[in-house]
């Protein structure tokens, strides 16, 4: 009787969650693999960048690969590093290159394209160097958007060429253009095949991975179809692709943020019980934040950013509050432009019933969720989203604009929905959509419907990973 192969999946990321967190690419990087790895015959495994964070110094690691690469004229240490225990629920690899790839954030620094290439250009020598032959290399985002270029027309890589690449857009605001100067630092590639790279007089990495991936996914089917009409210049090569296009909505992680056994929240909860120890998380979190707990609790959580609609932020602060004579209260838990973070100081000490604390902070995001009665999503872009899918698991209703994953993921209650949807970007539409949910909250019974109807909708992994299985396959 023949044994059943084993498919192996290498996910490569810059971003994995508890390891390095800056959005939802994490979330899905630290999940994904911990739910493939549930089905029957899969193994998937993790590489990113190693960074000095709490979790390398608290966990122990092996080396399993030193080696060195070349990068133009310099010479670079590669080290594969791997987690002992595998407590994530998968095989970790971290590649360590100093100088490069062992820094405390994962962007922000100008030498970011050299960073990324040597990154993937590590990744590949040490699969090479050690006859390590996936079944699936899974590149998420642009930063690791080269690899199925290099592994099809980098000599170098003569050992992984044929293997499937698959690659996930994420957010396609994001595409890494750099000139081509940096080609020089580049592993050396069939210079026939320049083409396959640029995109408008530049290496573009994004456009790269759709035009040379077996096939590429985005984070849910409504991105999918606003990227072929609003996609930074992309537009018409994704239509040129389309066939091999497939959008697959993210999940979360059940495990991981679950009200009923979540110790980063105050008072745990179910659905049948949801209402009244919502209301005790609520209490707690208006008192340390001197807001008022009879007063519905509005919250945002995010980068300030302003694809997530952030800029709207301030004024939306302003008129609501002034709109409802100060009948509701807002709290905001983000950071990332001065501006949006500096007008908001200025309302902390204007307005009683509004709350800020910037930065990120993963334990209070938590009982931002058990706390909150409405979780406000304004984007402009929003590939998939998961903060609608943590807050609906909580109970708390999504008051979200009608785009990307958010159309997805959240009717309206008007056709038979547990959310509120608006559809144009803007204050007045975000104000408008708050005070429909002021008139819903005096409803107690709705109220109680809707924190029900959220909890029990399915935002579990299982479904999608299979649908990556499939894809995989296919």
């Amino acid at each position: 009787m023949s044994k059943e192969k084993t498919m192996v999946i290498y996910h490569l990321s810059t971003e994995c969650y508890p390891i390095a967190k800056v959005g939802g690419l994490a979330d899905v990087v630290g999940a994904l693999p911990k739910y493939q790895n549930k089905i029957k015959g899969i193994d998937a495994k993790v590489v990113m960048p190693w960074y000095n964070k709490s979790f390398i110094h608290n966990h122990e690691f092996d080396i399993v690969f030193d080696g060195f690469i070349h990068q133009g004229p310099d010479m670079l240490q590669v080290q594969v590093m791997k987690e002992k225990s595998d407590v994530l629920g998968f095989e970790l690899y971290m590649v360590k290159i100093p100088g490069l790839l062992d820094r405390e954030n994962p962007y922000g620094y100008q030498d970011e394209s050299f960073q990324f290439i040597a990154f993937q250009h590590g990744v590949l020598h040490w699969l090479s160097a050690m006859k390590i032959r996936p079944d699936v290399l899974h590149c998420h985002d642009y930063h690791t958007g080269l690899v199925p270029f290099m592994t099809q027309h980098c000599p170098e890589f003569e050992f992984l060429k044929g293997v499937k690449t698959i690659g996930t857009i994420h957010n396609g605001e994001y595409q890494g253009m750099m000139s081509w100067n940096m080609a020089n630092y580049l592993p050396s590639f069939d210079a026939y095949k320049w083409g396959l790279m640029d995109w408008g007089g530049f290496i573009n990495p994004l456009a790269s991975m759709i035009k040379c991936s077996h096939a590429f996914t985005t984070v849910s089917e409504g991105y999918l179809e606003e990227l072929f009409i609003s996609f930074r210049g992309l537009e018409s090569l994704v239509r040129e692709e389309f066939g091999k296009a497939y959008g697959i909505i993210n999940g979360i992680d059940t495990e991981v943020w679950d009200p009923e056994t979540d110790p980063m929240i105050d008072f745990n909860f179910n659905i049948k019980n949801a209402v009244a120890q919502k209301k005790k998380n609520k209490e707690k979190l208006c008192k340390e934040y001197g807001l008022k707990p009879d007063l519905p609790l509005f919250a945002f959580i995010g980068r300030f950013a302003t694809e997530k609609g952030a800029d709207f932020l301030p004024d939306v602060v302003w008129k609501s509050i002034k709109q409802s004579y100060g009948a509701l209260n807002i709290m905001i838990l983000g950071s990332g432009n001065t501006y949006i973070e500096n007008k908001l100081k200025e309302y902390e000490y204007t307005y009683t019933n509004f709350a800020l604390d910037l930065g990120y902070k993963e334990h209070l995001s938590h009982k931002i969720y058990a706390s909150a009665d409405f979780l406000l999503m304004p984007s402009r872009v929003e590939p998939c989203g998961l903060n609608q899918m943590y807050s609906m698991r909580y109970g708390t209703v999504p008051v979200v604009r009608y785009t990307g994953g958010l159309r997805d993921t959240v009717e309206d209650i008007s056709t038979g929905g547990a959310g509120l949807n608006f559809t144009y970007p803007g204050v007045d539409d975000i104000v408008h959509a708050m005070n429909r949910a002021l008139g819903i909250y005096n409803q107690k019974g709705v109220m109680k419907e809707l924190i029900h109807a959220n909890m029990n909708f399915d935002f579990a992994w299982e479904k999608s990973a299979e649908k990556y299985i499939a894809l995989y396959n296919n």
